[in-house]
């Protein structure tokens, strides 16, 4: 589990695709007491450890991963947004977020209102329904408020503040790339209760 709260964001040293995963060395930077099994979110799907070096570690991806997040894309020299799994004593200054991505989206458009990057994303129609104004919602691993909601276009915007574009990946994005999306997860659980008959939720 995690929060949606990035830590660093670091650089994918080697990337390597075996064809039958995929192997990342990302550079790790202040996760100095990592463990060989450890949860790590990498642009907000979990992965885990399975290496450590000095000052890198490594995780592997399957290939169900890589259809259906962006991380197929990622190549040596790029950056991804990380974030250890939470405690029971960490601050939950994000949401809760688990690391399974729902899908990807797209950036149709980036502005600026004043200081704020205002970022619109074109988001699969099966994921709308879980797009609430002012909810949150987990892109490239960051937690983020729903500025808008626009239903008819499949679209959500963004506002993006100083920290945030100083902090992660998103300030680097153009129209056009692909971000991972994760849904707000207790949305997802209410929705599977009442589908499932139970009353009183």
């Amino acid at each position: 589990m995690f929060t949606g709260i990035i830590e660093q964001v670091g650089t994918v040293e080697r990337m390597k695709d075996t064809g039958e995963l995929t192997i990342f060395e990302i550079e790790s930077g202040i996760f100095g007491d990592i463990a060989l099994g450890d949860s790590i979110s990498v642009n907000g799907t979990c992965l885990t450890v399975t290496e450590i070096k000095e000052g890198a570690f490594t995780v592997e991806m399957v290939n169900e991963t890589k259809r259906i997040t962006s991380l197929g894309s990622v190549g040596d020299g790029d950056e991804v947004n990380l974030e250890r799994a939470l405690t029971l004593a960490t601050r939950l200054g994000g949401h809760i977020v688990s690391g399974h991505v729902d899908g990807t989206g797209e950036i149709m458009d980036i502005t600026f209102d004043g200081s704020a990057m205002v970022m619109r994303i074109r988001v699969p129609e099966h994921l709308m329904k879980y797009m609430s104004l002012k909810g949150s919602v987990t892109i490239d691993g960051i937690s983020l408020t729903l500025f808008d909601v626009q239903k008819a276009s499949s679209e959500i915007i963004l506002n993006l503040i100083p920290e945030t574009q100083e902090r992660t990946t998103l300030s680097g994005k153009t129209p056009g790339d692909l971000v991972n999306i994760e849904a707000d997860m207790l949305m997802k659980h209410v929705e599977h209760l009442l589908e499932a008959g139970v009353k009183n939720v």
